[in-house]
């Protein structure tokens, strides 16, 4: 039974150490006391109220840990996995910051660690499924679609998030980095959509989104985008609140008062957008690779629909982004990955077992990725 630290108790992180539990000693970290009730009474889940930026509670939480496992807001993400790096501990990371990871490569690999980054569904294993094929054969396009989406269809916006409305908007504002011919180009988030049709849930639409992160230069593969995934209707409804000026961060005043329209509009998404306990949504994902494989032209497609579990009740998201992680963390203890550095999932599966381990792990979950293969 290995010693497990995991900073980190919202929806993910719940399911992070409650799967970890099941083998492992896990000891959660969070200044959220109510957050950390949840784990009341759970068999090998120790909680500490207690602030994860904190560098004496980093030390000290970390100082007999095997793993840890970050499952913190992006806003204080990198710093604190740089502080567990600087004690040369192997880290399993699915908090979601700007920072480059990598930049860490060679403090990790001074330090003996490894540390895998990006431990979710998109990045993660999108990133993973990239890798693998990269390995395989001559990539020539990857093409991720990706959205999280409740069954309910509720007027207007169709839609439910399982975080923050400021990370969805930021989502639809960034500009959209892509890779064409071989040359990292930029779009408008929310461009060139397409309409696609996925069984079990119908059509759906796409549109371009920022995600590719690591893999626009860690992988030489000349093609390469990420779309995200609403139910129709809903990007002409988004493109409406940018162009009216819903979304800006720059104050206006009414009746001598200033605000921002960014704050207002996030304070009211807040409650339309807000995934109640219980509300029944899924994770829609696929992968699409395509290039030339001992001569002849191969296109590798993945499917993944994953829903709301109802006996545990982990959203399909936090499910399917938590299991992953914990994959990562077995296959670190297991030592099954052993190499030392910062690795983003492209950079792992470098070999048939690494790539079979980790989707054995998920399947054993009920997150089953559907492989289909298109010969030409």
């Amino acid at each position: 039974m290995a010693n497990i630290t995991l900073f980190g108790s919202g929806l993910v992180g719940a399911v992070i150490a409650q799967d970890l539990s099941s083998h492992h000693s896990v000891t959660v970290i969070d200044k959220n006391k109510n957050s950390l009730q949840k784990f009341s009474f759970k068999k090998n889940i120790t909680t500490v109220e207690a602030d994860a930026t904190d560098k004496k509670v980093i030390e000290r939480y970390c100082e007999n840990a095997d793993v840890v496992v970050t499952a913190l807001p992006g806003f204080i993400g990198f710093q604190v996995l740089k502080q567990i790096v600087e004690l040369g501990k192997n880290v399993a990371d699915i908090s979601f910051y700007p920072e480059n990871a990598l930049e860490l490569n060679e403090l990790a690999q001074e330090k003996n660690c490894t540390v895998i980054v990006d431990c979710g569904v998109a990045p993660g294993m999108s990133n993973f499924f990239a890798g693998y094929y990269a390995h395989k054969m001559e990539v020539d396009e990857f093409i991720c679609y990706v959205g999280g989406l409740p069954v309910e269809r509720k007027f207007p916006f169709e839609y439910k998030a399982p975080f923050s409305p400021v990370d969805v908007i930021e989502e639809y504002t960034r500009p959209a980095r892509l890779k064409e011919n071989g040359k990292i180009v930029v779009k408008p988030a929310l461009s060139e959509i397409e309409y696609l049709n996925f069984d079990k849930v119908g059509t759906l639409e796409a549109f371009n989104t920022d995600g590719l992160r690591s893999l626009l230069y860690t992988l030489n593969i000349p093609n390469m985008k990420e779309k995200t995934l609403r139910y129709p209707r809903h990007t002409r409804l988004i493109q409406a609140f940018i162009e009216t000026g819903f979304f800006e961060n720059k104050e206006i005043e009414i009746n001598g008062h200033k605000l921002k329209p960014i704050e207002l509009t996030t304070k009211l998404l807040k409650d339309a957008w807000k995934l109640n306990e219980g509300d029944d949504e899924l994770t829609i994902m696929r992968i699409i690779i395509k290039g030339k494989e001992n001569g002849k032209s191969q296109t590798y497609i993945y499917d993944l629909f994953d829903k709301y579990d109802k006996n545990t009740g982990f959203t399909s998201m936090s499910r399917t982004t938590g299991f992953t992680c914990t994959a990562m963390v077995n296959m670190i203890l297991e030592k099954v990955f052993t190499q030392k550095g910062v690795f983003p999932p492209e950079l792992l599966p470098t070999n048939d077992k690494i790539f079979n381990y980790v989707i054995n792990y998920l399947e054993k979950r009920n997150v089953v990725y559907k492989p289909s293969v298109i010969s030409e």
